[in-house]
């Protein structure tokens, strides 16, 4: 299981530096602007790009203008999506969806649904009633567990793998409603409903698409069931497989015209910090998932020290992705490596500043 958001209150939440002033000095020299030609990557290769929306837990007072500041810059560099998490610990991600439909013109929402927390007629009435006061898309990325800590609190013991199962019954009832003209009739194992309907209707070019998250044998089934996209936080290129269906992956990117740049920037974001290390081990205990133990893994093995791949923001419990550090070239080579061994949609960690997604338009512009 992979869970997408920051862990529950039983472990810290990780909370990134803020710019240092090698980045202030970066962004003022990164005119003019650059978009990130997301949608026509999509039309040439079928790579989309979207991002990451800061999670509440590392705001106070100005977690609200921090949302529409990076919707504005994700909006404004083409960037077709933002993730926006959910967590036991974390405000309604429908709510903050609905502060990002408002204050964009066509960035899209990827709203985390965890099953436990509606019932799959609640989410699809979210749904049709956001298509019906914006007329805008949103995507649905379904999370099927979590720390065990925040499953328990909730009175969910169901299994690992039976979560997954749980999952395809919740997004079978949503596109039944989206999709059948009359009242929809299901019994499974987990949910039941009998003639029933939604209005309004939502048009059918504005059905969210739906991802997956989960790098299991469970997770992948489940999304090869569904029809949807799998999303999981790689390895390096050579070892990420994609198993035959539409697949997507979450990564950091640091690229400057020079490594030494890249690094420089990169070290000083996400410095080495004794007690992110500690809440880093303490969330590998309490966690069930996949994804976090594999990527724990991966980072107690010796680093490659020419790799572009870096895992100690994730080490530090900075963040819950790996990065790419290097120069465009280098990390564009990384990229490129993905995009050849299947991934379609890259999921980008929360930008610090505007100027950044120029960094990251340079190295999606060609990568191929």
């Amino acid at each position: 299981m992979m869970k997408d958001g920051p862990p529950g209150p039983w472990v810290a939440q990780p909370v990134p530096p803020p710019p240092t002033a090698t980045l202030m000095a970066d962004a003022a020299a990164s005119k003019p602007r650059r978009r990130i030609d997301a949608r026509a990557g999509e039309r040439s290769r079928s790579i989309r790009l979207f991002s990451t929306c800061p999670p509440s837990s590392q705001y106070r007072d100005d977690y609200l203008r921090r949302v529409k500041d990076v919707a504005d810059w994700c909006d404004d560099a083409g960037i077709e999506g933002i993730l926006v998490y959910t967590d036991n610990s974390l405000v309604d991600p429908w709510l903050v969806s609905q502060v990002i439909l408002s204050c964009t013109s066509s960035l899209a929402p990827l709203v985390a649904i965890q099953p436990v927390y509606m019932h799959p007629y609640t989410a699809a009435k979210m749904v049709t009633t956001y298509s019906y006061l914006y007329n805008r898309r949103i995507y649905l990325n379904m999370v099927a567990g979590g720390f065990v800590n925040d499953l328990i609190a909730l009175g969910d013991c169901t299994e690992h793998d039976d979560r997954y199962d749980r999952l395809v019954e919740y997004v079978s009832i949503m596109k039944c409603l989206f999709d059948d003209p009359g009242p929809v009739t299901f019994t499974g194992t987990y949910y039941a409903v009998k003639n029933l309907a939604i209005k309004p209707r939502i048009p059918a070019e504005l059905i969210p698409e739906v991802f997956v998250s989960g790098t299991s044998a469970a997770g992948v089934r489940a999304a090869e069931e569904i029809g949807a996209t799998s999303i999981s936080y790689p390895g390096t290129p050579s070892e990420t497989i994609c198993q035959g269906i539409q697949s997507g992956i979450r990564i950091g990117v640091i690229a400057r015209d020079e490594s030494r740049k890249a690094w420089q920037v990169a070290h000083e974001r996400f410095p080495v910090d004794r007690k992110g290390q500690l809440t880093h081990a303490l969330a590998r205990k309490v966690s069930d998932s996949s994804w976090y133990e594999q990527l724990s893994d991966l980072g107690d093995r010796p680093t490659e020290c020419d790799s572009p791949y870096w895992l100690v923001p994730f080490k530090n419990y900075k963040t819950f992705c790996p990065y790419l550090v290097g120069s465009y070239d280098e990390v564009r080579r990384e990229v490129s490596k993905y995009i050849q061994g299947g991934v379609q949609t890259f999921i980008l960690d929360v930008p610090p500043d505007r100027e950044e997604l120029y960094h990251t338009a340079i190295v999606f512009d060609s990568a191929q």
